[in-house]
C-alpha cells in the first residue's frame, strides 16, 4: 500500500478529483489505481478566506515497487497496516465470569472484547439502559427532577454519551487500539467518516443508538448486562478479590468472581469512598476546573474560516491556551461547535455543567470549558479524596448561586467583579448581550464569579483576556460564562501495576474514573488493554457462579 499525504483540494471537489490528484503525484494514469481509501481528512484554513481540504490517501497499484522507484516525492511512502490483535488466552483457570463495574467507554469496550472471545463477562451498571436514561435526562432538563442514578453522569454509555462525542485522542497507540475503537464504533452504527476525520465526533443523538448496539452485541456473544445494579462492597480473602456485593431495588446479591474490572467513571464518589475504606491504594491527582464559555457560532466560524455562512463547512472548532502571570495555565477543553451547555449534575444540592453537541452541530452557539489545572496542593483535605471534597464545595456554591438552576453571567460583569470594579446593578440583573445562552436545563443570570476561589477567577480573567488579544471577539463582554465545570477528569488515581491490577489482586482499575484516561477514545482503549491483560492470563471460564445473600 502506498500512502500519499498533503493532497489539497478546494472545498467543492469530487472523488474523481482526488483520484486524479493521487495519480498525478504517483506519475501514473488514474486507471492504474486498483483501489484507494481516505485515511485522514482535515480543513486547512491557514490562508482564509481560501479554505482547502487536506487528505491523506492509501492507494493500491499493480506495480508498487516500480511506482515508488519512479516517484521520489516526500508526499509518498510505503505503508503496511497492522491489524489489531487480541492476545491468545492464558492457561490459568478462571472459575467465574469476569465482572465489569460500569458501562462507560472503558467498561463497554472491555466487555465487548471479553465477550467476543468467550469470557461471558457480567457488566454491572448502577444507572439505566441508555434508552431509559435519555428520557430521565430530558425530564431533568425540562422539569428539574434529578435521578441520582440516571443522569448525565450515570447510566449506560457513561458521561461521554451526553457530550459532543469527540473521539480524538493524544494517546500514543502502537497496538492499533485507536483504529479498532473507531472501527467498532462504525460497526455499531457510527458514521464511517470518523475513521479518517482529523477531529472525529459522533454526537449525542447517534451515540445513544451506538451504545445500545454495543450492548446487544455483548449479550449476543454470551455476556450479561445488568442495570440498576449498584456495587456497594468488595469481597476479599486476604489480598485476593473474591466478588462484589450488588444492591438492586433494595435487595443485595453476591456475585462471585476473582476478576473484577473497576470502570466506574470519574463521578462515582461513593465508590471511591468505599475503596478508601477498604484501603485500596489510591491517591489524589491533579485535574482541572473552570466555567463554560459561550459565543455565537457564526462568530467562531468567522474567526476560524474567514466566513460565517459557507454551507460546505462544518461548525468551526478551536483550541486556545494562555499562560498567566501566576504560573497557572488557562485552556479550552471539550469544545462543542454548534452545541449546548448542559446541566450535568448527579448529586442533590450540587450543580455541575458540561458541553454537548448533536451530530449536526447546528446549534446557534458554540461553547467550551475554560479551565485551570488544580493540584492536590490546592485541596484543603489532604486525603486521597481531597479532590472530591474540593469538587463538591464548588458544586454546592454553583447550586446556591444559581438557586438550583445553571448560573450564567456575562463575561464583562464577571471580569469587572473579579477585578473589584464597580458593576452596575442592571448589569447584574439583566442580560444585555446580543445573543442568548443555549443551555439544556433551566438557567438564570447570577454571580458566577462567586463560585471559584479568587485565584482561579483571576487566572481565568487574565487568560481569557490574553486569548482575546489574538482571537478578536473571544473576550467580548457579551460572551457568557456558566458553571461550574468540575468533572473534567477523575480527582483520584487508583493505583495499579504493570499487570493492570491493584495490590488487591484480581481488581483491575480501568478507564477515566481510575485516573488512566481522559475522554471517550482513551477510556475505550484502556478498557481494551485491560481485557487483553485478563485474557493473557486466563482461559475463558468453565461456569459462572452466583448466589444470594
Amino acid at each position: 500500500m502506498i500512502r500519499i499525504s498533503q493532497i489539497k483540494v478546494p472545498l467543492e471537489h469530487t472523488r474523481q478529483d482526488l483520484e486524479r490528484k493521487a495519480a498525478a503525484v504517483l506519475r501514473i494514469m488514474p486507471s492504474e489505481i486498483l483501489s484507494w481509501k481516505i485515511v485522514k481528512k482535515s480543513i486547512d484554513a491557514r490562508k482564509k478566506p481560501e479554505i482547502l481540504i487536506n487528505y491523506s490517501l492509501d492507494v493500491s497499484v499493480a506495480s508498487q515497487r516500480k511506482v515508488l522507484a519512479r516517484c521520489r516525492s516526500k508526499q509518498v511512502q510505503a505503508v503496511e497496516e497492522k491489524a489489531y490483535r487480541f492476545p491468545m488466552s492464558g492457561n490459568r483457570k478462571l472459575h467465574c465470569s469476569p465482572v465489569i463495574v460500569g458501562t462507560g467507554p472503558a467498561g463497554l469496550f472491555c466487555g465487548y472484547l471479553l465477550a467476543k472471545h468467550g469470557y461471558r463477562p457480567i457488566l454491572l451498571e448502577r444507572g439505566k439502559c441508555v434508552e431509559r436514561r435519555l428520557k430521565d435526562v430530558e425530564k431533568f432538563w425540562q422539569e428539574g427532577i434529578l435521578d441520582p442514578a440516571s443522569n448525565v453522569q450515570f447510566g449506560e454509555g457513561g458521561a461521554g454519551t451526553f457530550s459532543d462525542g469527540k473521539l480524538n485522542t493524544l494517546v500514543k497507540d502502537k497496538f492499533g487500539r485507536n483504529k479498532e475503537v473507531l472501527r467498532i464504533f462504525v460497526e455499531a452504527g457510527a458514521p464511517e467518516q470518523i475513521l479518517y476525520e482529523a477531529k472525529p465526533h459522533i454526537g449525542t443523538d447517534i451515540l445513544v443508538a451506538v451504545v445500545r448496539n454495543l450492548r446487544e452485541q455483548i449479550i449476543a456473544w454470551g455476556g450479561e448486562v445488568r442495570f440498576g445494579a449498584h456495587v456497594t462492597e468488595l469481597l476479599c480473602e486476604g489480598a485476593q478479590i473474591k466478588g462484589v456485593v450488588v444492591t438492586s431495588q433494595g435487595a443485595s446479591d453476591v456475585i462471585e468472581s476473582e476478576t473484577i474490572v473497576l470502570a466506574v467513571g470519574h463521578s462515582a464518589r461513593d465508590t471511591f469512598e468505599m475503596l478508601h475504606k477498604k484501603q485500596v491504594p489510591m491517591e489524589a491527582k491533579s485535574f482541572a476546573v473552570g466555567l463554560r464559555m459561550e459565543h455565537p457560532r457564526r462568530m467562531i466560524d468567522q474567526i476560524q474560516y474567514g466566513s460565517a455562512d459557507n454551507p460546505l463547512l462544518p461548525a468551526a472548532s478551536y483550541k486556545v491556551t494562555a499562560q498567566t502571570s501566576s504560573g497557572r495555565g488557562v485552556y479550552s477543553f471539550c469544545m462543542c461547535p454548534g452545541g449546548y451547555v448542559v446541566n450535568a449534575s448527579s448529586e442533590p444540592g450540587r450543580l455541575a455543567v458540561n458541553g454537548m453537541s448533536y451530530s449536526s452541530r447546528d446549534g446557534v452557539n458554540s461553547n467550551s470549558a475554560m479551565i485551570v489545572t488544580v493540584t492536590p496542593e490546592d485541596f484543603q483535605d489532604k486525603t486521597p479524596l481531597g479532590g472530591i471534597v474540593f469538587q463538591r464545595e464548588l458544586e454546592e456554591r454553583a447550586y446556591r448561586v444559581g438557586k438550583g438552576s445553571v448560573p450564567v453571567e456575562t463575561y464583562g460583569t464577571f471580569r469587572d467583579s473579579v477585578r473589584k470594579q464597580e458593576v452596575q446593578e442592571k448589569d447584574r440583573a439583566e442580560n444585555d448581550s446580543s445573543f442568548v445562552p443555549a443551555i439544556k436545563g433551566s438557567y438564570r443570570m447570577a454571580p458566577v464569579h462567586e463560585i471559584l476561589p479568587p485565584a482561579l477567577n483571576c487566572a481565568l480573567v487574565e487568560g481569557i483576556d490574553l486569548i482575546g488579544q489574538t482571537v478578536p471577539g473571544f473576550s467580548d463582554k457579551g460572551a457568557y460564562l456558566s458553571g461550574v465545570e468540575s468533572r473534567t477528569s477523575s480527582p483520584v488515581r487508583i493505583l495499579r501495576d504493570e499487570t493492570g491490577q491493584s495490590t488487591l489482586r484480581g481488581l483491575y482499575p480501568c478507564g477515566e474514573g481510575a485516573g488512566y484516561a481522559g475522554g471517550i477514545t482513551s477510556a475505550a482503549m484502556d478498557g481494551m488493554a485491560t481485557a487483553e491483560k485478563i485474557a493473557a492470563q486466563f482461559a475463558p471460564p468453565v461456569e459462572t457462579k452466583r448466589e444470594k445473600l
